[in-house]
């Protein structure tokens, strides 16, 4: 029972940071109808900056905690943001009116081009980072294994959960967010009753290159090594999340992105941990069979 619980824990860990990629997936999607390949990039992003802020930061003296991980939270959430804003204007605004091939192979093309400039201004080498938040509590023990609860673990769930009640009440509740649920429906009507359609996708594309920056800081300070690949693997998992949990729902992709926590964590721990990813890919194959649209999803209607 301890160990299972111990898997439980680190598994919503795991699956709190595949969610908050996803939710930039299927917040993209759920307006424009393209999938963002170059999300996962944006994340290895938001990484890396993360490394450069606590290095300048540890090189002024500065060394308050909070303060530290305010400053690598703002500081990986802008510039991941203006990448974000960069890869609409540049991959998908000009191809808005192209076959749908024209933009997702414009978004490949992007994300192999910041890969190649991450591994060129970073070095292809992996980058190390220091513990920031150490220490933990202990949930139970039985048989001599304690189940421990990491400080930084707490602070990843309770962020998680803060982002995803924000995000959802800023779309359901919020100006903006009736923009962007009218783009989604119909761009064009949206922009004759005065939406600013332009505004409302990059603005969209700004949001969920910012989650995606708080996954790269929360992912490198709970496994303390980074480098230019790691966009890749997360961003095909944050996607496959999204897809799982209903693409186009934020609550979706969060669940979506647990379960895929949870499947890694157990499997990893009971059986043969080089099949995790197989695991993965099988109940989403699974899900999609008996259930096409996802775990949350709704049936797209099409307009005749």
């Amino acid at each position: 029972m301890a160990y299972f619980l111990q898997q439980l824990i680190n598994g919503l860990t795991l699956g709190a940071i595949y969610g908050l990629i996803a939710i930039g997936y299927t917040m993209v999607y759920g307006i424009i109808g393209m999938i963002n390949f170059a999300h996962g990039e944006i994340y290895m992003l938001g990484a890396f900056v993360s490394v450069v802020t606590y290095l300048v930061l540890a090189s002024l003296g500065l060394s308050y905690v909070p303060l530290v991980l305010l400053v690598m939270l703002l500081a990986s959430m802008l510039f991941t943001s203006i990448y974000g804003w960069s890869i609409e204007r540049l991959a998908y605004r000009p191809l808005r009116g192209a076959p749908r091939l024209a933009a997702l192979i414009s978004a490949i093309g992007m994300s192999i081009a910041l890969q190649n400039y991450v591994q060129l201004t970073q070095g292809a080498r992996v980058k190390a980072l220091a513990p920031i938040i150490s220490g933990g509590m202990t949930v139970m023990e039985q048989d001599g294994f304690a189940v421990r609860l990491s400080y930084l673990q707490v602070f990843i769930m309770i962020l998680t959960t803060v982002l995803m009640v924000g995000f959802s009440y800023l779309i359901d509740k919020t100006s903006l967010g009736r923009q962007q649920r009218a783009c989604e429906q119909d761009r064009t009507m949206a922009s004759l009753v005065g939406v600013n359609v332009d505004r409302t996708i990059s603005t969209t594309f700004v949001m969920g290159a910012a989650l995606a920056a708080v996954a790269g800081v929360m992912v490198t300070l709970y496994y303390g090594v980074v480098d230019f690949y790691i966009g890749f693997l997360a961003g095909v998992k944050a996607f496959t999340a999204a897809v799982l949990g209903g693409i186009g729902s934020l609550p979706g992709a969060m669940l979506g992105g647990i379960l895929i926590g949870l499947i890694e964590a157990f499997w990893s721990a009971y059986f043969t941990i080089e099949y995790k990813d197989v695991a993965v890919f099988s109940i989403l194959v699974l899900v999609l069979i008996f259930r096409p649209t996802g775990l949350l999803g709704k049936p797209e209607i099409e307009k005749v």
